[in-house]
């Protein structure tokens, strides 16, 4: 090829992109439609897809004769989901533990996370950022198993509690209803600490960053008319936090409803609903019933976004 073919090539590419260039310079809303449609196709066919597929099959059917699911649009799943005890037992224990755990992962973290926001400075803030992601850099089975190591009978908690004198506390701990067990491993108190746990960071760092939205000249403002330290927290810092406190409870309470691994692992026996869905598109092979209980969280969490707007919770986002 000829030094002058070479050029025109390189003239011709020179051409074609300036044109292209601006064309789309001057078309801006259909550079920017150009843009978002890569991943406005991925998340319209893999999420909104797979979720409409999802609440598809919760109103078929399966068939107890043949066990074969029936493609014809009803309620009958829903009836038998809300129907039966043992179901309705499994959508209340869930949503008993999922708000449990939200409002303890609220009373533990909006301390450290206001510590963080208000006074930690340096290297203490920088400690206090790795202390709370470092747990999320390891597997989280290994979290799970390690705190069943820890929470079992012969486990450094007991050995702990024994050493201090204080079994007597553990074992009137354990023998409380509903709550207790053989053990923490085996006890609904214990599912309770190892969900806290799992989840906490998700709580501290979203109210850890509306706190640091929290303009200092307001709490100038509220000092100078003469507020208390207790009316400036709250009447002026706990309502701009609520964003930082809402979007943690998402998290807390999302994944606690949906969480399978850990009810399977450490807690009394008793199904969650993440189990239900395992058990009931695996082993069971009942998918209308499994989708039906996979419908329940989202519910769940929709009810919770409404009450939370309502309250004000995102008028500072």
């Amino acid at each position: 090829m000829t030094a002058q073919a070479i050029t025109g090539r390189k003239m011709s590419a020179n051409n074609f992109f300036a044109t292209s260039s601006t064309f789309l310079y001057r078309r801006r809303a259909f550079f920017v439609g150009l843009l978002l449609l890569p991943p406005l196709l991925w998340f319209g066919i893999v999420y909104a897809g797979s979720l409409f597929v999802l609440l598809l099959q919760s109103f078929y059917s399966l068939d107890d004769f043949s066990g074969q699911v029936v493609q014809e649009l009803s309620l009958s799943t829903y009836g038998q989901l809300f129907s039966s005890p043992a179901n309705l037992d499994i959508i209340l224990r869930t949503l008993a533990m999922a708000t449990a755990v939200t409002f303890a992962a609220i009373a533990i973290g909006f301390p450290i996370a206001y510590y963080m926001a208000r006074y930690a400075r340096g290297k203490t803030r920088a400690y206090l950022y790795v202390g709370i992601m470092l747990p999320l850099w390891s597997s989280y089975l290994v979290r799970v198993y390690a705190w069943r190591l820890m929470l079992a009978k012969e486990g450094i908690i007991s050995w702990l509690f024994a050493k201090l004198h204080l079994s007597w506390f553990l074992d009137a701990l354990l023998a409380l209803p509903v709550i207790g067990g053989p053990a923490l491993s085996t006890s609904y108190f214990g599912m309770f600490l190892v969900f806290t746990y799992v989840w906490l960071p998700y709580m501290i760092l979203p109210i850890q960053a509306a706190l640091e939205r929290v303009p200092e000249n307001l709490l100038q403002a509220s000092s100078d008319l003469g507020a208390a330290p207790r009316q400036t927290f709250f009447n002026v810092i706990l309502p701009l936090s609520m964003p930082g406190i809402a979007a943690g409870s998402i998290f807390t309470f999302s994944l606690t409803l949906g969480d399978y691994i850990i009810p399977g692992v450490v807690g009394a026996p008793g199904y969650f609903i993440g189990q239900m869905v395992y058990v009931q598109q695996g082993t069971a092979g009942n998918i209308p019933l499994a989708a039906a209980f996979s419908v329940v969280p989202i519910i769940l969490i929709s009810i919770y976004l409404v009450v939370a707007k309502r309250l004000g919770a995102f008028d500072a986002l």
